[in-house]
């Protein structure tokens, strides 16, 4: 899931919800969107090709 946030930047927040904090993990801060697109793919790649 990726979110804009206040300052421009973009986030990758994972899918599911974290049992500890009841929050999204953060994985990943990019300055473009293109760049978050890009590195949620490889999130996924890396998840069903390990």
């Amino acid at each position: 899931m990726i979110r804009k946030l206040k300052s421009g930047q973009y986030r990758i927040y994972s899918r599911s919800i974290d049992t500890r904090t009841g929050k999204r993990r953060n994985l990943g801060t990019f300055d473009t969107r293109e760049g978050a697109m890009q590195h949620e793919r490889e999130i996924q790649y890396f998840k069903h090709h390990k």
